[in-house]
């Protein structure tokens, strides 16, 4: 008992630590402007879409891209094709877009997606470099949103929103609502530049500020953080100059992973790059998500024991709903996901288990994806 109730004291410390943590992201949320910013349509962009074995995917993709309006003459669109063996390349000439394919790597490359977008941007003309991923759908004012808040911020960066699509089954509306909650810390932590996130589904650059910096060199080591990574390389270069794009105008939708085994996957590999950030203001951040949820985890396995481990598990986990209830509230609201909410409290023992399991394993496990294996 004494064990118990001293996981609990410090669960309790973690979780106030945690709860003045959220409320200066909710205060700082709250502050950011809705854009409607003009736009001079006189920026050569270049869109790039890395694809591997997308062959069920990327032709809605390139269909939402092309029926941008955005001057065509203005805007192309690139596929780098990162070793498909199936028929992502055919359908992408047949859409017309331009496709890079991936020959010649290095032995003993990890960072596929990084090459395969690297290879994109030296073959690209555009001014800006526009990415997404092969499986999102964007709206028809994604590209003008996204370059009349460059255009108007003076940003050599923009992050922009990226909303989950979710359907009737259980694990779908936990990573919707999952991810919406990543995506609010991130337009908090930009806005404020209390730290730099972004999301490699939906992020701008401007391509002479990714040549500066030396593109991914460096970081080329990591199998992911083609994101993350590269916009703390670039802010540390261009302080002051990362915006984010705060409107459903700017806002791209992907689909949830189809099974707990991908999901699980999905987030093994965001989390093993937790320890590559140089900006230690991220990493306090995860280290104190983390220490929080792998206390709650502690009283979870320990409620199996009595009715009062069970109790003061579960008085743990509604502290830890009460911390977070207001600022998710309105990141849902935001994403137009707010029929989740009542979600919220029922996946926290999923939440809390899956934090842990995938912080573990991004560090001193391994994982697959697409189709290769990962230390």
């Amino acid at each position: 008992m004494i064990l118990v109730t001293a996981i609990c004291f410090i669960s309790f410390i973690l979780l106030t630590l945690y709860a003045v943590l959220l409320h200066r992201y909710e205060n700082i949320f709250l502050e950011i402007p809705i854009v409607s910013p003009q736009l001079v349509y006189d920026e050569k962009i270049s869109v790039i879409i890395p694809a591997r074995n997308e062959e069920n995917n990327i032709g809605r993709c390139l269909d939402a891209i092309q029926q941008q309006d955005y001057p065509q003459n203005n805007k192309e669109i690139i596929v780098a094709d990162d070793h498909s063996s199936d028929q992502t390349a055919s359908i992408v000439i047949a859409k017309g877009a331009k496709l890079v394919t991936m020959n010649n790597l290095p032995e003993g490359t990890v960072a596929f997606k990084k090459m395969a977008l690297a290879a994109a941007i030296q073959a690209s003309e555009g001014d800006t470099i526009i990415t997404t991923d092969a499986d999102c759908i964007a709206s028809p004012s994604w590209l003008r949103t996204i370059v009349a808040v460059k255009q108007s911020n003076n940003a050599v960066l923009v992050a922009a929103p990226v909303r989950m699509c979710y359907d009737r089954s259980f694990l779908s509306k936990f990573q919707s609502l999952d991810f919406a909650i990543l995506q609010g810390i991130t337009a908090a932590s930009v806005h404020t530049g209390f730290h730099h996130m972004g999301n490699g589904a939906n992020m701008a650059y401007s391509k002479s500020a990714f040549n500066e910096v030396g593109g991914f060199s460096g970081i080329d080591n990591i199998a992911s953080g083609d994101d993350m990574l590269l916009v703390h390389k670039i802010s540390q270069r261009y302080p002051g100059r990362i915006a984010y794009a705060f409107t459903n105008e700017a806002m791209v939708e992907t689909d949830p992973e189809p099974d707990l085994k991908s999901f699980l996957r999905q987030r093994i590999r965001w989390a093993s790059k937790a320890a590559k950030y140089e900006d230690k203001r991220i990493f306090r951040v995860l280290l104190l998500v983390y220490a929080a949820n792998l206390s709650l985890f502690i009283l979870m396995c320990m409620s199996v024991l009595s009715t009062i481990h069970l109790s003061l598990c579960l008085l743990m986990i509604f502290y830890k709903v009460m911390v977070e209830w207001s600022f998710v509230k309105r990141i849902l609201l935001f994403f137009r996901l707010e029929k989740l909410m009542p979600w919220f409290p029922v996946f926290q023992p999923f939440h809390i288990a899956y934090t842990v399991i995938s912080g573990l394993f991004g560090q001193f496990g391994s994982y697959q994806w697409k189709g290769r294996q990962v230390k």
